[in-house]
């Protein structure tokens, strides 16, 4: 009895140790790359003439015009790809993160959320723009295949940075980040209507199953359907209580603008003095939630079939605009306008955001938050998967293993929805944080590009053509990708 007592004991130690070093690594590393994330959209920002003010009603017309039925068989439309890679976006961090911004940094950040949106749209279309470019045929699936993986063996001939990309992805986002979605469905639905959480996440496998055997051609699908409904939904809520609160909405603004500057140092180090809990809270939540410079939405845009690849980097860089400045800033009103103490009472999460809505329309708004946190989380289960999915066929397109990772997905959506463990959740912040590194590194390397496709769309735009790319055009970057696409 004892020895097991003392194993038992070691393990926990031991898992303890592991944590404690998880957190350290991600709170030295994530300053930094805060940093870079902001110093990679500034650059591209500055660099493009601002290509997203500029090109921003441009891509909405190539968004509302993508879902015109492809010219080629192995392509998506960019419709579904960006509803796609909206799905993954558009998930819990919406309700329940920009709820604990404002707790933890108050409503100044908020104004710093909206600030790196707009600033991380150009990295977003540089990413997207790369993933279209170096996209391949995969003609045993019937479909494209692209993201940083392919562009970071291609573009800068790095197979070892390209292989671990792919892994952190995959260990990130098809499998950790499924089972905290899962997870959050579960405890909402335990805490509304008193479901148990076995049963919960039973389901969750009985409905995931299906979309994610049939790959992300039924992924985009079951995306373009779910997505609208779900953002248009939480849009009229947020509209409703704006509505009944209209005489409070300067008010929020002078909230937000006027805490915006509050300092009051978020860490020690350098850089950890230089930015405050507001700025820190508000530029986290911002780029955890629309995953601008990740690398994960180019894996969804790459799918698109499209005429120029700065058409589908439009299309993405509007999705970071849609999850941000309009579905973040949803949450942020509803808690703002509400009538809850300063302090929130201890609440913060989910909880804060449900709390905050029942505070202003009754008790039937948890009920409405459970439903459209299911929409969110599961929309994000199968956006992620799609991800995910384009990794694993880069290390090994063989049915085998993608049958196991299939499987293993179901397991760790079904393990989420019973289970919280906080040293998993951590792991997969660092695989986050390793693979925005090597992504933000490899746009970077590979801007000269960016700049090349962005001036040729323009070009023939300012010709008064519809721009379609020809590799044929440019002979020197013809002797880098071997393409039969463009």
């Amino acid at each position: 009895m004892g020895n097991g007592r003392f194993c038992l004991g070691g393990s926990e130690f031991m898992i303890e140790t592991i944590h404690e070093w998880v957190n350290k690594i991600n709170g030295e590393l994530g300053v930094y790359l805060i940093f870079l994330l902001l110093g990679t959209g500034l650059f591209f920002t500055l660099a493009t003439g601002f290509v997203q003010i500029r090109l921003f009603g441009r891509s909405i017309r190539e968004m509302l015009g993508g879902r015109k039925a492809v010219d080629d068989p192995h392509g998506i439309t960019p419709f579904q790809a960006f509803v796609t890679g909206l799905a993954s976006r558009v998930g819990v961090g919406n309700i329940a993160g920009v709820a604990i911004a404002i707790h933890l940094g108050g409503p100044g950040a908020v104004f710093w959320m909206w600030l790196t949106a707009i600033i991380g749209m150009s990295s977003a279309f540089a990413e997207s723009s790369l993933a279209q470019l170096f996209k391949i045929r995969d003609h045993k699936n019937g479909h494209f295949r692209g993201g940083p993986a392919y562009y970071i063996r291609q573009g800068l001939g790095q197979n070892w940075m390209a292989v671990l990309f792919s892994v952190s992805l995959i260990f990130c986002f098809g499998l950790v980040y499924n089972a905290v979605q899962s997870n959050t469905i579960a405890v909402a639905a335990k805490g509304s209507w008193s479901w148990d959480r076995d049963a919960v996440g039973v389901a969750l496998v009985i409905l995931s199953a299906p979309i994610i055997f049939g790959g992300i051609r039924r992924v985009s699908r079951i995306a373009e359907g779910l997505v609208p409904i779900m953002a248009v939904l939480y849009l009229l809520m947020a509209l409703y209580v704006m509505a009944m609160n209209i005489s409070a909405v300067p008010a929020v603004f002078g909230q937000i603008f006027g805490n915006a500057f509050r300092f009051d140092a978020a860490g020690g180090g350098l850089l950890g003095g230089l930015i405050s809990q507001t700025m820190l809270n508000g530029i986290k939540r911002g780029l955890y939630s629309n995953e601008a410079g990740q690398g994960s939405a180019p894996n969804a845009a790459a799918a698109a079939d499209v005429k120029h690849p700065v058409s589908q980097g439009m299309i993405q860089m509007l999705g970071v605009f849609v999850d941000t400045m309009i579905v973040c800033s949803c949450t942020a009103f509803i808690v703002l306008m509400s009538d809850l103490p300063a302090d929130y009472s201890g609440l913060s999460g989910v909880q804060l955001t449900q709390a905050a809505i029942v505070s202003h329309v009754g008790g039937w708004g948890a009920d409405f938050l459970a439903v459209v946190l299911f929409m969110f989380a599961f929309s994000t289960i199968i956006g992620n998967y799609a991800y995910a999915e384009s990794n694993v066929k880069f290390i090994k397109s063989h049915w085998l293993i993608l049958s196991l990772f299939r499987m293993g997905v179901l397991g760790m959506v079904y393990f989420g929805a019973v289970n919280s463990v906080p040293l998993v959740w951590d792991m997969a912040d660092m695989a986050m944080g390793t693979m925005a590194w090597i992504n933000l590194i490899a746009i970077l390397l590979l801007s000269p590009l960016v700049f090349l496709l962005l001036k040729d769309y323009t070009a023939k735009l300012k010709m008064g053509k519809d721009p379609q790319f020809k590799l044929s055009e440019h002979p020197g970057l013809k002797r880098k990708i071997k393409s039969d696409i463009w």
